[in-house]
């Protein structure tokens, strides 16, 4: 009885979605801007693709009902080639009418596949026998491409690995090949709402029951255990808390120099795994071991969440960011399989790397460097006499460097970590963002405004946090939030970041802190393309929890995971003619 009303809840999702799977899926059609070539499509069901050691792995394959050879483009997931939350379904009818056959296929230990299912074990063998076993079939005329989201996005890099020579080119979104420092942490910390509740539920065949999930238990190894839904990766991933050899072996960033195809990267501002889409076209870019490679890398950033709610909503929290976002990720795939596959000459291969959207301006626009042509790297720094954690009487942010000022005092209780995230769908973060002025009430977080803009600043690029502070502790987190401060006192994220104090050096293994000692903190925050708006304010946060975004930090540097003793921290942030503490931002000259 102790899980009835969660199973309820999830009872009553599952026919949600099986209504939706026969009343909704089969007519759900994405939109594009581009004609199709074929009207008419058959199915293939189900079809057994047999892998070098016997597993047969299952497919759906998507055709132009005409007998000729066509490119194809591949699809290997783990969420159901035919559920309603991958909505592969319009996908396979989409590639098709476009004058491809797509093949959609289940991986390794997921629905119809055989096998155990492993996440990030098999997929570069199994992605080169399936291109290979497509490679051989007489429908396909030898190209084939690969896209897929998240972890079909990872599947799509796994195959590029393998080498084979048959697949062409491949366009992963919102995916990262850094599996350790992307997906399950960041900088230290343990991306316990997004990556670990994704494989406590990932653990069987279908996915099953989040609702059982409490984020909230300690210690944290028994979080599987305490919803009856044990996972052995799970422990494992909290057993190897620094970058070692369990993560060598599914980490694909170490190959960048084997990748020998184009490679179109799409990620967005708001997507968790943004860092590694630029990473990874950057690496491809510099390190492949073919000069054609490297000068064929692309990537879009467009105002996306993981889910790219932006598409259809045109929203990113209560701001409108217009219609110009819609449909642009299939067009854009589109026409890059064209050219590459089809071998059509649209110009897509003239075309700059990198398209971004610049929010505020509503507009994608494309460039050719990153960062981009003239852009100032200008350091904001912080202000205050003492008290930026008082509703009234805020911090300071600007772009002059700070004289003698007292230190800003806080306590951080892993007890009350800061949880605006702990209710947010992280996956569709834009559409579910939430106001942050409600955390200008708590005491642990700091705020440090900037005056009402007189002009529009546009803030294009990389954003890093340099964080002077101390801690009462050994071990503890600190994270920082770039926000626009709407003149109707609106908050909305536009960046933020994490760093725990024991990876602050490397993350190949945890260096303790001496309490009470000042150190400098780097704190990655990703990057933007942002315009704060005149009469709007800049504002940065400075706290110690992102909650449950990232795991809390108990603050014990004990065992990680295993105790559920936590310690208050006193956290102290320095900004002084020595010890400067800022942001730099990114901004483009209007």
């Amino acid at each position: 009885m102790k899980y009835w009303l969660a199973d309820l809840k999830w009872v009553a999702l599952r026919l949600s979605e099986k209504l939706a799977k026969h009343f909704w899926l089969p007519f759900h059609r994405i939109s594009s801007r581009t004609p199709d070539l074929y009207s008419k499509i058959t199915v293939n069901k189900n079809v057994p693709i047999e892998m070098r050691d016997g597993i047969c792995l299952y497919a759906d394959i998507y055709r132009p009902v005409i007998d000729e050879q066509f490119p194809v483009i591949l699809i290997r997931l783990p969420y159901g080639k035919g559920e309603v939350g991958s909505a592969m379904v319009p996908e396979g009818k989409f590639w098709a009418k476009k004058g491809y056959i797509c093949v959609i296929q289940d991986v390794r230990g997921k629905y119809r596949s055989q096998g155990e299912w492993a996440p990030f074990i098999h997929e570069i063998e199994d992605g080169y026998d399936t291109v290979d076993h497509i490679s051989k079939q007489p429908w396909c005329n030898g190209n084939i491409g690969m896209t897929g989201k998240s972890y079909y996005g990872y599947t799509c890099w796994a195959a590029a690995v393998s080498g084979h020579p048959n697949l062409k080119c491949i366009a992963p979104g919102v995916t990262a090949t850094d599996v350790y420092n992307i997906w399950i942490y960041n900088s230290g910390a343990f991306c316990l709402g997004s990556a670990g509740t994704w494989g406590i539920t990932q653990n069987a065949k279908k996915s099953t029951n989040k609702y059982r999930l409490n984020t909230n238990h300690l210690p944290l190894i028994e979080t599987d255990d305490a919803a009856a839904m044990p996972c052995t990766y799970f422990k494992e991933w909290l057993n190897n808390p620094v970058r070692d050899a369990y993560w060598d072996k599914i980490n694909l960033n170490q190959f960048y120099s084997k990748i020998k195809i184009p490679v179109l990267n799409i990620s967005g501002w708001w997507d968790l795994f943004l860092k590694g889409a630029l990473n990874d076209w950057q690496g491809v870019a510099t390190q492949s071991h073919d000069s054609h490679t490297r000068q064929n890398q692309w990537i879009m950033l467009g105002p996306y969440d993981h889910s790219l709610t932006t598409e259809t909503s045109g929203r990113i929290g209560r701001l409108n960011i217009g219609k110009k976002c819609m449909g642009e990720w299939y067009d854009t795939l589109q026409h890059f399989f064209d050219h590459w596959l089809q071998g059509m000459k649209n110009g897509f291969e003239r075309t700059e790397r990198i398209k971004i959207f610049t929010v505020n301006d509503n507009n994608w626009r494309y460039e050719s460097q990153w960062p981009v042509s003239g852009v100032r790297m200008t350091q904001y720094y912080l202000h205050s006499q003492g008290g930026a954690n008082r509703i009234h009487s805020v911090g300071v942010l600007n772009p002059h460097q700070p004289g003698e000022e007292p230190c800003d005092i806080y306590f951080y209780d892993p007890q009350n970590p800061v949880d605006i995230t702990r209710a947010t769908d992280l996956w569709q973060r834009a559409k579910k963002m939430k106001d942050r002025r409600e955390l200008e009430k708590r005491s642990d977080v700091l705020l440090y405004k900037s005056l009402p803009l007189k002009n529009d600043m546009e803030i294009t690029g990389p954003l890093m946090m340099t964080l002077y502070a101390s801690s009462s502790v050994s071990d503890t987190d600190f994270t920082a939030t770039l926000v626009d401060i709407f003149p109707n006192g609106y908050v909305l994220m536009l960046q933020e970041g994490i760093i725990r104090a024991t990876f602050r050096v490397t993350d190949r293994k945890r260096t303790l802190i001496k309490p009470e000692r000042l150190y400098k903190y780097s704190i990655d925050m990703g990057a933007t393309s942002y315009v704060i708006k005149k009469g709007h304010l800049l504002g940065l946060e400075i706290s110690s929890s992102n909650f449950d975004r990232f795991d809390r930090n108990l603050n014990t540097a004990g065992g990680f995971g295993t105790s559920a003793d936590t310690v208050r921290a006193t956290q102290k942030i320095y900004h002084s003619h020595v010890y400067p503490s800022h942001i730099t931002l990114p901004i483009v000259p209007r």
